[in-house]
């Protein structure tokens, strides 16, 4: 009964996170773009590109709300079936997660009222300004929930104290705990990322306003931007996630043993590029692999040593198979967007992407990418940690509240499908329908005319017509006014 109730403690978890994390990498990513179209505006003074970020603003703002509705839920899940857990590294947590809400969700929330409404009553610089905090804002959230993370895998700057409820892990060096072993290439892992997210969210949006010959000019300059962001990402994260194998080989060796479905202590251990991982026998089925990469990727050299699951107590293993595929259908969607990116490149530096609509609609439906290798990054990663839900300090089982059954957790949990479900749904309805309206740009030459009616609904063309007849009345009536007085009749 316990096993159960831990799975389904973790699965409502699981859901929960991984929901709310469709949301935050956007909100980092596309404030990020926006921050350079608004330096643009500053620089050239077009409206354009006042437009340009007015447009991408609504959609961020929609982002976010969503973002902040879904966060809210994970912190009253530890209160009520991660009790133990929250008590072991309630000190910890409590510090970073503070320092969060202080230094970026005020900060990020506090500028955010001038991004949206403040175009027309604050000087362009003051709200570029207002722009960079609310991005800072949502970086620095990011850091803090980084660091609450990384604790877990790479514990440091502590010190384990006996309570009458139990032990409890207290800071006792707290930029030891901030800058712990994993967390600076762990945030800088999120934040790439994130812009990754936000370059595929623009380039799939102008993609399509290119294939339907929408906004022209205006989705040529926001892919271009994002492709930039891209092209200079997509690589960098490789260059990140290879630094962070080093760090799991020497903190997490048993995480990294499964990721890489290594199951024995070797010199020039492969690196498997896809395969089937098979517990039972120790081995990787159909797999193509590369003699000594992994070795190289892990200690600089092919000759070094790699610890694997045999080195590792039987009861203090990690599962192999979800890790390992998750971690390299991680790695094989980071190759794809680095290669799509460039080829993007390659055919904007040829001058010939904005007419190649093949190319286009792959941009189009590759958005899904990015969200997709976040997801994959984060099971393998937490997966990857168990048995521990503290790195060798607090073992997962243990962590659980000790009241909570598994009615309560299933009822709460098809309580957050319904619930998620609905606002998911209102989110994309609402998405969909800004997107169809398009930017109400005042010198793009090359929309259609009939760009903002595609857009409307029905009731909005409704009241447009009222307006429309309004003015035509009240222009006939100031024309027989005028009459009136040229022929000297009644004033």
């Amino acid at each position: 009964m316990e096993n159960a109730i831990e799975l389904l403690a973790r699965v409502q978890f699981a859901f929960t996170i991984m929901f709310h994390y469709l949301f935050p990498p956007l909100s980092i990513g596309l404030g990020t773009i926006i921050v350079v179209m608004e330096g643009l505006y500053l620089k050239t003074k077009r409206p354009f590109y006042k437009d340009m970020c007015k447009f991408w603003v609504k959609l961020f703002a929609l982002n976010f709300s969503m973002g902040v509705a879904t966060g809210v839920v994970m912190q009253a899940e530890f209160g009520t079936n991660w009790a133990t857990y929250s008590r072991f590294v309630g000190d910890i947590f409590g510090s970073a997660l503070a320092a969060e809400g202080i230094f970026a969700f005020f900060l990020e929330s506090g500028f955010l009222a001038i991004l949206l409404f403040g175009w027309d009553r604050v000087s362009p610089r003051v709200h570029f300004f207002a722009t960079l905090m609310v991005c800072t804002g949502a970086t620095f959230s990011a850091f803090w929930i980084t660091v609450a993370n990384s604790w877990m895998h790479t514990p440091a700057g502590f010190e384990i104290i006996q309570t009458a409820l139990g032990p409890r892990a207290v800071i006792n060096d707290f930029w030891a705990m901030v800058f712990n072993p994993s967390a600076m290439w762990r945030f800088a892992h999120v934040v790439v990322g994130s812009w990754i997210v936000g370059a595929f969210f623009v380039m799939s949006i102008s993609a399509y306003y290119l294939i339907k010959k929408r906004h022209v000019e205006f989705a040529r300059k926001s892919f271009t931007i994002a492709l930039f962001l891209a092209m200079l990402a997509t690589p960098l994260q490789g260059l990140i996630g290879s630094k962070q194998a080093e760090i799991m080989v020497e903190y997490n060796p048993s995480k990294m043993a499964a990721m890489e479905g290594n199951f024995k202590t070797t010199d020039h251990a492969p690196f498997w590029i896809i395969g089937i991982p098979d517990e039972k026998s120790g081995e990787i089925k159909y797999g193509i692999k590369v003699p000594g990469l992994l070795s190289y990727l892990a200690t600089g050299s092919a000759d070094g040593i790699v610890v694997g699951l045999d080195s590792i107590p039987p009861q203090d293993r990690p599962p192999v198979a979800g890790p390992f595929l998750c971690y390299h259908g991680m790695i094989g969607l980071g190759i794809y967007m680095m290669a799509l990116s460039w080829l993007g490149g390659l055919m904007l530096w040829r001058k010939k992407l904005f007419e190649s609509k093949w190319l286009l609609r792959i941009f189009v439906i590759s958005v899904a990418a990015p969200y997709l290798a976040n997801q994959l990054g984060w099971v393998a990663s937490e997966v990857g940690r168990q048995p521990w839900i503290v790195y060798g300090l607090l073992r997962t089982s243990e962590a659980l509240s000790k009241a909570v059954h598994a009615g309560a957790i299933v009822s709460s949990l098809i309580m957050f499908i319904v619930i998620y479900a609905l606002l998911f749904l209102v989110f994309i309805y609402s998405l969909d329908r800004k997107i169809k309206r398009g930017p109400e740009l005042h010198d793009d030459k090359s929309s259609k005319p009939d760009d903002r009616e595609k857009g409307k609904r029905w009731w909005s063309k409704f009241f447009d017509g009222l307006r429309e007849s309004d003015r035509k009345r009240l222009d006939c009536s100031r024309h027989r006014e005028l009459s009136d007085d040229d022929e000297g009749g009644p004033k």
